[in-house]
């Protein structure tokens, strides 16, 4: 098994889907495990199908966390803020020390073509997913140089290198996020510090259903949501939807000292699809 004993963590987007899977795996595998998302009193309206949860949220995440007897940092995290995302990243390491692991997870999406989008939608979905890893990684990245050792795991998509009709946004930036994940790998490289991009096909969590919703919403043609979530399944070489406790089962390995030759890939978990 794993050890991650002592080693700090963080992980954006880490309230639910995948990101709270990896958190959990990390904190089994012994590690004090801080999490943020966007936390909203109520829902904001938006075009996106990211999955924001309600400030009730943060106490049974931590608690959850918490059962696997581990230090625990749970909070309100918006990476499009420069410095909201420096507090948030301040308090967490006064809960869990150094920031040893970075997982970004956190991530929207929306379907909406080229033609009639919005600059407002675009910003959002890139700033998310681009930008907000970037700035996550700039904020532990001196640290684990200085200390000679250091775990960043991207979560990105098959969107990386395959494109969708309708989410150009969200293909944009997770291709852009592979170039960051490259660039971050070696600057790394010679002070032990390693960077790598895992890349689902469709993951079971409650954005692909949102953005199944849009999808339905979009096209119509009679389909409900789970009928065209059934279609992904049938089309999946396996037969089946990939679960967020593969993508952390990658993760965890990948933050662990056997992995510390693995940098600047792109892991790819597809169950054979191309997409």
């Amino acid at each position: 098994m794993t050890n991650l004993s002592g080693r700090g963590a963080i992980v954006t987007g880490g309230f639910s889907g995948m990101g709270f899977a990896i958190a959990t795996a990390l904190a089994k595998a012994g590690a004090n495990v801080a999490v943020g998302s966007y936390v909203a009193q109520t829902q904001p309206g938006r075009a996106d199908a990211a999955y924001y949860p309600g400030t009730e949220e943060i106490d049974r995440v931590r608690a959850a966390l918490a059962a696997h007897g581990t230090r625990v940092h749970a909070a309100h995290l918006d990476v499009r803020d420069s410095a909201l995302t420096n507090v948030f990243f301040a308090e967490a390491q006064a809960v869990i020390g150094p920031a040893d692991v970075l997982v970004n997870a956190a991530g929207t999406t929306a379907e909406q073509p080229v033609c009639g989008h919005s600059d407002e939608l675009w910003d959002k979905i890139v700033d998310t997913n681009l930008t907000g890893a970037f700035r996550t990684t700039r904020a532990v990245l001196p640290g684990m140089i200085e200390r000679g050792w250091g775990r960043i795991v991207n979560i990105g998509s098959t969107a990386a290198s395959v494109g969708w009709k309708d989410n150009p946004a969200y293909c944009a930036s997770k291709s852009g996020l592979l170039g960051l994940t490259r660039c971050v790998a070696l600057e790394g490289a010679p002070h032990g510090v390693t960077c790598v991009m895992i890349s689902p096909t469709w993951v079971e969590t409650e954005l692909m259903r949102r953005n199944v919703a849009q999808v339905v919403e979009r096209e119509g043609k009679g389909r409900s949501a789970e009928e065209l979530m059934d279609e992904f399944r049938k089309g999946n070489p396996q037969g089946r939807m990939m679960q967020p406790e593969e993508i952390a089962a990658l993760a965890v390995f990948l933050c662990s000292d056997l992995a510390r030759g693995i940098t600047m890939e792109n892991i790819q978990i597809t169950g054979g699809a191309l997409w």
